[in-house]
This record gives C-alpha cells, structure tokens and sequence, in this order.
C-alpha cells in the first residue's frame, strides 16, 4: 500500500502567483518608413497651434520638442453589431444584410498604431471594419462634416443653377474663399472650391441656397445622417466650426463617407489636388487641397481635412489600389503627422482588404 503524499496548498499558491505576475508590456514594433520623419515615434511630437489651412499666421516648428507620448498601440478589433451600414449605393455587398457589413473576413494581425483618438479603418467595397479604436467616442468632427453638407448638395442636383451671396454668407471665421455679397457662382463651382479649399463662407452659401436659412440645412444634414445610419451625431451648421452641441463619432463619420465616396460630384471634388476659381471680376485663383495626402500617396483618392482647437485635428481619407478601396476616418490628433499615420494606416489596410 502506498504513502499518501501529502501538499502543502500554499506553496502551491504562491507558486502560481509568481508563475502568473503581469509582466511589462513589450515596446511595440511601430514599422514605419524610413525617410518620413517617424522612424523613432517615442522621440516626441508637439501639434502646432493651428494647420496651415486653418490660420494664414501658421508655420511648421523647426524641430519636434521631446517629451510627446507615442501614438496608441492599436489592436484589430471588429465592434458589435449596430444599426449597421445602410449605405445607398452599389458594390459587390450592396443591399447585403448588416452581418455581412460588419463581417470581419479573416484579416487577422496588429494595425500600425496611431496618434488619433479615435479612428476607424473601413472596407470601402464590403463595409467590413478591418481597425477600430474608440469608433463610437462622442467628439467634435471639425471640417470633416462637410462632407455631409457636400453630400447633401450634390444629391439635391440642378448644380449649373445660379446662387447670388447674401450678406449673411459671409460673417463666418476663416478660413474663407473670398466671395462677397451680390457676387453670383453656379453651385457646382460652389461645390468644388468648398470640398477644395474648406471654405466656410461658400459653406453657409450653400447651406442657404439648399434649404433657405443653416439652422433648417442643419436639420437637413441630421436627417441625411440618420438616414445613413449615423445616429450618434448632432449637426448644428454645414461648416463644422465648434458650438452648439455639435458632436459626431468615427463610425458615424465613416457611414457619411462612404455614401459620399459613391457620390460621382463628390468623389471627383475631393480627388484635386489643384482647382482654377474665377470670381466675378476675372481674377482667377489656384485652389490648393487641404489634404496633404494628395499627391504624396498615388493610392489616396480623396476626402476631407478639418481643425478646431476643440476637436483637434481630424481627417477622412481614400484610398484605391487595383479592386481595393478603403476609408480611414481618424478624429482628435493632437500633432502634425496626421498625414503620415493616414498613409501608413491606407496602405497597411489596402494590403489586408
């Protein structure tokens, strides 16, 4: 007959706890390209006051004080089902069930982290989410929701139709166009200067000529956005300049997107990277795109820009890339390598769609 061998339980307790201490969490491999600027992310990054297109005054720091947080690490991650992807436009999964939207595919890995937020990562021909971090956060979108008043422009039509700027058009904050009051536009030179420029005088003008008066275009633009399943966003004004509740989210934003991406008018304002304005007078003016991206990623097809001190700085980009395309949303960057996290994070997206 055997021994009975006897354990004593506490050892074995501590044993186990040793065995399973939390143990640091490795630096992660950030992978980014030599030759932008961000081959050592921890090296530190400090946002300016205002981009380039917000304030004329704004010129880049000479170099990067130290002391800067890295960017968010960032892991894959496919939210719960929600009131899902509505978009009204074709593509291989047009009128598919939500469940296949929000599918995941079997994309499976690390993303490269970012400085946003909150972002959201987007299959612009399935409406699987390939990356996702704070998605439905509650914030300020900035000039990004012009997209939507755009959207709703360009759905409305009759755009070789004369618009005549009123007084009021114009008592906005920069940046603006330069339109004054009696001057006289068709809306789709109207519609391009705007996407182009960001202009929020030719925001206001178009919101007036759409529904009469901004609050009743703003009522429009909630509706449209509901109607896209963004049911967390509150527009007050077509412009995105801060006040009055105005909030939206990540995921709303990129439901606005992908409607507008299948928008023919949109799509081809937000792809210049250059536009010629003429004003009444003859004087003719190149129009530069907010959007550094264009130009510097032959696959970035578009988008919009947006900055407010509240909201930070925040951007919607395209990409397209052989029978590929993908929306990336990012809100709430506090430094100026926006542009860059927006490459990095299309391209790795574009080789996992």
């Amino acid at each position: 007959m055997k021994t009975p061998i006897k354990v004593n339980l506490a050892v074995l307790a501590s044993i186990f706890l040793v065995q399973c201490a939390d143990k640091p969490a490795p630096t992660p491999a950030y992978g980014y390209r030599t030759g932008t600027g961000l081959t050592n992310p921890a090296a530190g990054y400090a946002a300016p006051a205002a981009p380039s297109y917000q304030l004329a005054t704004y010129s880049q720091p000479a170099a990067r004080p130290p002391q800067m947080p890295p960017p968010h690490p960032v892991s894959l991650s496919v939210p719960q089902q929600g009131p899902g992807y509505p978009f009204p436009y074709g593509g291989p999964n047009y009128g598919a069930p939500q469940a296949m939207l929000f599918s995941s595919g079997s994309n499976v890995g690390s993303a490269p982290p970012i400085r946003a937020e909150s972002f959201i990562l987007v299959n612009a021909d399935t409406g699987a989410v390939i990356a996702a971090r704070n998605a439905d956060d509650q914030r300020g979108a900035a000039s990004t929701q012009k997209i939507l008043t755009a959207l709703i422009v360009a759905e409305a039509g009759n755009l070789d139709q004369r618009v005549r700027i009123a007084p009021s058009d114009v008592v906005v904050e920069p940046s603006k166009l330069g339109v004054r009051p009696g001057e006289v536009y068709t809306r789709r030179d109207l519609l391009i200067a705007f996407l182009v420029k960001s202009s929020n005088d030719v925001a206001n003008v178009l919101a007036r000529d759409n529904a009469g008066s901004v609050e009743a275009f703003a009522r429009k633009m909630n509706a449209r956005a509901r109607s896209l399943g963004a049911v967390n966003s509150y527009f007050t004004n077509p412009h995105g300049l801060t006040g009055g509740g105005q909030h939206s989210t990540a995921r709303d934003l990129s439901r606005i997107a992908w409607a507008a991406y299948n928008n023919p008018v949109v799509r081809d304002a937000v792809r210049r990277k250059y536009y010629t304005f003429t004003f009444n007078n003859g004087r003719r003016v190149t129009l530069e795109n907010t959007n550094e991206i264009l130009g510097k990623m032959a696959e970035c097809n578009g988008m919009k820009t947006g900055y407010t001190v509240a909201a930070g700085r925040c951007l919607i980009s395209t990409a397209h890339s052989g029978r590929k395309d993908v929306i990336l949303v990012q809100l709430g960057t506090r430094t100026k390598y926006i542009w860059d996290d927006g490459m990095i994070m299309m391209r790795w997206g574009l080789q996992r769609s």
